[in-house]
């Protein structure tokens, strides 16, 4: 079960990527909130994978 949520934060981080890539021209503050949401969400699936560890 640990691997389908971490395979749902990749998923969830790609979703906010793409969000903020369409948000970029209209709000670069909001964009700059959502990437880095992007980068936290798929930095816990990538560690909750434990690949590192």
């Amino acid at each position: 079960m640990q691997d389908v949520w971490a395979v749902l934060l990749i998923a969830l981080g790609g979703l906010l990527a793409g969000g903020a890539i369409a948000t970029w021209k209209l709000n670069k503050g909001l964009a700059a909130v959502l990437g880095l949401c992007t980068v936290l969400a798929v930095a816990s699936g990538v560690l909750r994978l434990d690949y590192f560890g």
